[in-house]
């Protein structure tokens, strides 16, 4: 499935890492993850244009400190090292990292010589920190080309071989040229072209499908009516026809008026789902459970076991379709092994070990954003496409604490109060996700000149493009305001709302 003009990005598990492959993306060129112990074979096989090494939380002395194949430095193609590539390049060849003064936040880079790399750069550009350790001396074969006041290498390049390192990362928004600096990479080191379109591989994800299943086998599809499952059934279908089943589970945990809106679609779309009502026996499995990981874990074991019985009375079934994404992967902890697992995801981490049926994830190596794209090209309504991201445990991972009815009830009617009001206010397109979430937590209240103890509810909305950051958005105070009086005046049982501003990272983007 892979195009002509690839990057290969090594994960030394840095936050960022999949933010940079992201990136790359971005500017319309193919870019694929690796983990850091890779065997220089597998890299190889890519037959990359270049290379991309992460930042990670090591130093490069730590004991068993990721380490870097000196033989990636002599392919002979472009390398990057951001961060801890950076200094895993520097010492590698010779050079002396030690821990300095370090930097978070916002520095001011100098540029000491110029480079291609820097083409239509200031002199001076502000960048992005965040490391103790810095290098403090090249080998013979490097050269600095910028510095900050505290890190006096902040970029270098080899002097003979297209490789080179900058301490700063280029990936956040938080370097405003940090895009251009990688669009100098990738187009004038590297020398690729910006042919990366997510929707040119729509007949070679349906041929790799029909590739994949026997003509004699059918495939069970979980349909949610979020873009990703709906987008993946579209797909098989697409590949295999009416040797596709769909399923559509009413786990008791959607939004409201959620369930009959799903199977309005998916009929227009002709996929004609099984419709299966669990709301109780999910809520059976989740009474008196209060991890969150445990409660994702047991919504995504309680569906493959739904699946399973489904399979059972259709002759032929040999395979799951999930509608997987990328940061799906990513946050499940399973791209590298340094990476820290973020949350389990019930398509990826709470799979069951023996869930019986062969796994079809047909866009498990697609961003959000690319999979509307590949959505908008199959025909899929853009209402639809254009409906904020809802987990697949549902509202599960918006309840703080045990899911109980009342706790139920209060987050579904409060999120369809926040939704409508954004769509009132012209807003709901213009963030990537809106929700309530409510716990445990109480705060006295006076209705009708009585004292009473009532829920609080947090509001949360958030803009991002690939999920992997976001931040909170700058709502207008009077659309607030509507939202915590409707909450408060027709919601019963909440005496408080407030409203999330903190972005991820350090938050995720649900509570749970």
């Amino acid at each position: 499935m892979r195009p002509s003009d690839i990057i290969v990005v090594v994960d030394y598990g840095g936050q960022y890492t999949h933010l940079i492959a992201r990136r790359v993306r971005q500017l319309r060129v193919y870019s694929e993850i690796v983990p850091y112990h890779a065997s220089i074979e597998r890299i190889i096989r890519l037959r990359p244009r270049g290379l991309i090494l992460s930042g990670g939380p090591r130093s490069v002395y730590d004991t068993n400190a990721p380490k870097l194949d000196k033989r990636l430095l002599e392919l002979g193609i472009p390398v990057l090292g951001i961060c801890y590539g950076h200094q895993l390049i520097a010492h590698t060849l010779g050079g002396k990292v030690d821990r300095g003064v370090g930097e978070y936040g916002k520095a001011m880079l100098r540029i000491l010589k110029k480079d291609p790399l820097f083409e239509g750069l200031d002199a001076e550009e502000t960048v992005w920190m965040s490391h103790r350790d810095q290098v403090v001396k090249l080998p013979e074969s490097l050269e600095a080309l910028a510095c900050t006041e505290n890190t006096p290498i902040a970029a270098f390049k080899h002097k003979k071989l297209p490789i080179y390192g900058v301490q700063f990362h280029i990936e956040v928004s938080h370097t405003p040229k940090g895009m251009k600096l990688l669009e100098n990479f990738l187009y004038k080191i590297c020398e690729c072209s910006p042919s990366w379109n997510p929707t040119n591989m729509i007949e070679r994800i349906v041929r790799e499908i029909r590739r994949s299943v026997r003509a004699n086998e059918k495939v069970l599809c979980a349909v949610s009516g979020g873009i990703d499952s709906t987008t993946t059934a579209v797909l098989v279908h697409r590949a295999i026809g009416d040797r596709l089943v769909t399923v559509f589970v009413n786990h008791g945990l959607m939004r409201k008026g959620e369930p009959e809106y799903v199977l309005k679609v998916l009929r227009e779309l002709g996929l004609n789902p099984i419709y299966v009502d669990a709301k109780d026996r999910f809520l059976g499995r989740l009474k008196g459970i209060a991890d969150p990981e445990e409660k994702r874990k047991v919504i995504g074991e309680e569906f493959i076991r739904v699946f399973e019985e489904v399979a059972k009375n259709i002759q032929g079934i040999k395979w799951l379709a999930q509608g997987t994404i990328y940061p799906d992967v990513i946050e499940s902890g399973s791209s590298s092994a340094g990476a820290a697992r973020i949350k389990s995801h019930h398509n990826v981490g709470a799979l069951p070990e023996k869930m019986g049926l062969k796994l079809l994830e047909p866009l498990r190596y697609f961003y959000k954003d690319e999979v509307r794209m590949i959505a908008r090209e199959l025909g899929i309504p853009e209402k639809l496409i254009r409906r904020h991201p809802f987990p697949g445990p549902g509202l599960a991972v918006r309840i703080i604490g045990e899911v109980t009815p009342e706790k139920l009830r209060i987050v579904r009617e409060a999120s369809a109060i926040v939704e409508e009001e954004l769509r009132r206010a012209g807003l709901y397109d213009d963030v990537w996700q809106a929700f309530a979430v409510v716990g445990n937590d109480t705060w006295v209240g006076v209705l009708g000149d009585e004292r009473r103890l009532g829920h609080i509810v947090i509001i949360r909305i958030v803009e991002s493009v690939e999920a992997m950051t976001a931040d909170w958005a700058r709502i207008p105070y009077e659309v607030l305001d509507r939202i915590s009086r409707r909450i408060t005046g027709e919601v019963e049982g909440v005496t408080m709302v407030a409203y999330a501003i903190s972005s991820k990272p350090p938050s995720t983007i649900e509570p749970c």
